[in-house]
């Protein structure tokens, strides 16, 4: 599923590219994924100008200038393409939907079979992101107010990270990641972490996605025929998906367990209990 690192390097692909541009024509496949019947979201969307894109957790806005948004969310196996035609291999009916701008590009939507676009007017995108905690890098959101927030949990580790009432974005691979990082078990309880191993994970957060968005993520769908930025994280991994793996860190091989049915990586030698 992509997570803050992968939005957030769509969000910066994107903006140069479609900001200004007029929506010309859209093509929708799948009905499912949008809110509305298909010719609504046609006709409200076509002459439409793209004002600027922007992230919220997992979720991207694209804010047009009668007012409403485009809210995307791509969910598990979703991606976007850019440019004048479809990936060669895929044909334009396999894009759920697809937007023609005024410069002969398209902006494809693709694996979002349980993924959306919604039009939505702003008090509605408002309201449909109402629960979403804060941003990783929000500035309200310092070491103590991260603290704080995680002290008031119980339970485990991992399924805490990724609960989008926390802090919006992470999911199953960047909790991993931050838990390697921090050098805590993903299934460590909550209430037994010590205040040390809280500031260690608020620090860990920010430095893991920084480094995994400067390095475009972990997906491995190309964003337009010449890209070769987006992925560059997936194989800078450390302990995501790398069962049997040796440990980068003490060579102990990777261990796959599952956790509230999610899968965790994890050192079981150099990551503790708190």
């Amino acid at each position: 599923m992509p997570e803050w690192p992968e939005m957030d390097t769509y969000r910066r692909l994107l903006s140069p590219l479609v900001c200004g541009r007029t929506i010309q024509a859209v093509e929708v496949n799948r009905e499912k994924t949008i809110n509305e019947p298909v010719d609504v979201f046609q006709s409200a969307l076509t002459g439409r100008k793209i004002l600027f894109v922007e992230r919220r957790g997992k979720h991207l806005l694209f804010h047009l200038d009668d007012g409403h948004r485009l809210l995307l969310h791509l969910m598990l196996g979703g991606w976007i393409y850019y440019g004048p035609e479809s990936e060669p291999e895929r044909e334009d009916s396999r894009y759920q939907v697809i937007l023609e701008l005024d410069d002969g590009n398209r902006l494809f939507f693709g694996g979002l079979r349980l993924g959306y676009l919604h039009r939505l007017t702003a008090k509605g995108a408002q309201e449909h992101l109402k629960d979403l905690g804060p941003d990783p890098f929000d500035p309200r959101l310092t070491e103590e107010a991260f603290t704080k927030r995680l002290g008031k949990r119980r339970g485990k580790l991992k399924p805490t990270l990724v609960d989008q009432k926390l802090v919006s974005g992470i999911g199953n691979c960047y909790s991993d990641e931050i838990c390697f990082d921090a050098k805590v078990l993903p299934m460590a309880q909550i209430p037994d972490l010590s205040e040390e191993t809280k500031q260690r994970l608020y620090h860990s957060m920010r430095q893991v996605l920084e480094e995994a968005a400067a390095n475009g993520g972990y997906m491995d769908h190309k964003f337009s025929a010449d890209d070769t930025f987006v992925g560059g994280f997936d194989e800078m991994c450390r302990v995501y998906d790398r069962e049997g793996e040796d440990c980068p860190r003490c060579g102990t091989p990777i261990r796959l367990e599952h956790v509230s049915s999610r899968k965790m990586f994890f050192c079981p030698s150099c990551q503790k209990e708190q």
